[in-house]
């Protein structure tokens, strides 16, 4: 096997020059295609392919070592770059070829368990336990660098407007957060843990306390909680805090970020200010509070009509103090088929309605699944409230009224992907204000804090605070990115007082608030400016850019459903030793 000797690198495979010129590549093997009197290899980096080429005006002994390449060797060539005779339109470098006068072979490769320029065809599972050699393929590697110019526009733009990057610990004080913690065994301290940062949050507040004013941090966060395609059990947070300023400055300094972001990574121009939708206007039009909004098919209200008919589930719904809504399907009927109703019935079930009703209108009259309950001329009366015409689907769902809009929010998405309604070059974004300081457990009865504890009520709600939760509104915000949301930011609590009620909320006694969060209500009374931030998910963003599906594609190592790594093997088993130096016993459920 070669040494690269005293050769280095002049170019990158994807970057060498389109004109005459001597070069030195290095790179993997993606292909090789031997003609006999000719090799053409192509030579894979980072940034791209470039073409090797070997005929007649090479050197014999050279020619025969260019045989004996294969697949994800490692080279090093040195020659000169010459037109290519059969072009390539699909890549950058290819109107041009390296005539290669100096082959080195780096690495030699056994042969791999996929083919890694078509690891898009393998099992995911196979793929990540080999995922070094996935990284390698140009969607995923592009994928990987994408994020890294996103991190470094973002950092840019805070830095270029004044906030100072502080890293805070890894290794901090369990407080509740709403997820499971992540825990680390202190050696030193017997039976005591430290536990990995759901966020950076008590810290940064505490350097807003300090007088640091903006802050802003890369920060990893940990959250021992199920995984989905849009969550992992360690992500990074784009995490900033700013003390003396309103929502409307930390919004619009988040504005200016996707403006820059936008502009830089994807060529498009976003316009601002963002749109803004009240928490309760989202959930009324759209059945979710981070609807996507690139397309229509809203929540409509037909309680008033509904609750005219015979038809038992509108009477008593409404009856019970619930609503009865629905979406229209537009040019649906075609494509959703009795059969194909009764699976978005059966989904609707499955979340936590009662049933659908619905009418399709395909023939000369719409056939509707609660007609005989209707007198003369109530359907048109429906038909004509939600704008239905031939060739619609209308989904109906009565309940109480949470449960309608939720379930007609996840419908409405099913039925738009089915319908391919989404345009996926389009980028909708938009603000969600004025969001439930308190929400309701449905099992306990009892009003709980929706947010994390330091978040401030709005100033008018303070009232209600103790008599009438529902009415009590939070002085938080989440930014939306076509139905994902990408942020979550609240102005911050600063008065010691008001902070032990929202304490007290949580149900935490006057011990636990003490053992708990007494350093933070102790930074208050030495005077703290008011402040307020935000985390944004960069992984998130991320795969929205990238166009992926999951958030796997934009991390280089990730966890699967059971937050285990593939790769590695990891969580794993530790020694007995380690284990007694901890403190710890471990004890398996039967």
């Amino acid at each position: 096997m070669d040494t690269m000797g005293n050769s280095r690198r002049t170019h990158y495979c994807g970057e060498v020059p389109l004109k005459p010129c001597e070069v030195t590549v290095c790179g993997f093997v993606q292909k090789i295609r031997n003609l006999g009197n000719l090799i053409f290899i192509d030579l894979r980096d980072r940034t791209g392919i470039v073409q090797l080429a070997f005929g007649d005006y090479t050197d014999r002994e050279l020619f025969e070592k260019a045989a004996t390449v294969r697949n994800e060797y490692v080279l090093m060539a040195t020659g000169d770059i010459s037109p290519r005779e059969s072009v390539n339109k699909d890549i950058p470098t290819g109107t041009v070829e390296i005539k290669v006068r100096e082959l080195k072979i780096l690495s030699k490769a056994q042969t791999t368990p996929f083919e890694v320029s078509n690891s898009d065809k393998v099992n995911d599972e196979l793929k990540l336990r080999y995922r070094y050699l996935d990284l390698r393929n140009q969607r995923l590697t592009q994928n990987i660098l994408t994020r890294h110019k996103i991190a470094k526009v973002t950092r840019d733009y805070f830095y270029e407007n004044g906030f100072i990057e502080i890293e805070t610990p890894m290794m901090m004080k369990s407080t509740p957060e709403g997820a499971r913690d992540y825990l680390v065994p202190s050696r030193i301290h017997e039976g005591k843990f430290y536990a990995l940062p759901q966020s950076p949050q008590i810290y940064k507040q505490l350097l807003m306390v300090a007088g640091f004013d903006r802050y802003i941090q890369l920060a990893r966060c940990f959250r021992d909680e199920d995984l989905r395609a849009d969550r992992q059990p360690e992500f990074t947070q784009i995490d900033l805090e700013m003390s003396f300023v309103s929502e409307e400055d930390i919004r619009q300094v988040a504005e200016g970020w996707v403006r820059r972001l936008f502009k830089e990574i994807k060529g498009i121009d976003i316009a601002t200010p963002l749109p803004r939708l009240t928490f309760a206007d989202a959930m009324n039009r759209y059945g979710t509070d981070k609807p996507d909004t690139r397309y229509g098919m809203e929540i409509i209200d037909i309680s008033e009509i509904a609750g005219k008919t015979e038809f038992p589930v509108f009477k008593s719904a409404m009856e019970d103090g619930g609503t009865v809504r629905s979406i229209v399907a537009e040019a649906g009927a075609g494509t959703y088929s009795r059969k194909e109703i009764d699976k978005i019935i059966e989904h609707a079930k499955g979340i936590g309605a009662k049933g659908l009703s619905y009418i399709r209108w395909v023939e000369d009259q719409p056939s509707c699944s609660f007609a005989k309950f209707l007198k003369e001329g109530e359907l048109e009366d429906i038909i004509n409230a939600v704008g239905a015409k031939k060739g619609d689907v209308v989904f109906i769902a009565a309940d109480k009224k949470k449960t309608v809009c939720t379930v007609l929010g996840a419908v409405r998405q099913i039925v738009a992907r089915r319908l391919e309604m989404i345009p996926e070059d389009k980028f909708n974004l938009l603000w969600i204000v004025e969001m439930p300081f308190f929400e309701m457990n449905e099992e306990t009865g009892e009003w709980e804090a929706a947010h994390h504890p330091f978040t401030m009520p709005l100033e008018e709600c303070l009232p209600y605070l103790d008599s009438d939760p529902e009415k009590v509104r939070a002085t938080a915000f989440d930014l939306v990115l076509n139905g994902t949301e990408l942020c979550s930011g609240s102005m911050r609590i600063t008065d010691p007082e008001l902070q032990n009620r929202m304490f007290e909320a949580l149900g935490l006694s006057d011990e636990e608030i003490e053992a708990k969060f007494g350093f933070l209500v102790e930074a208050y009374k030495y005077g703290a400016p008011p402040h307020g931030g935000m985390g944004l998910g960069l992984d998130r963003i991320s795969m929205i850019l990238c166009g992926a599906d999951n958030l796997r594609d934009v991390i280089a190592f990730p966890k699967v459903q059971n937050a285990s790594e593939l790769m590695s093997g990891c969580p794993s088993p530790v020694d007995e030793k380690q284990l007694r130096e901890l403190h710890i016993e471990t004890v398996v459920d039967e």
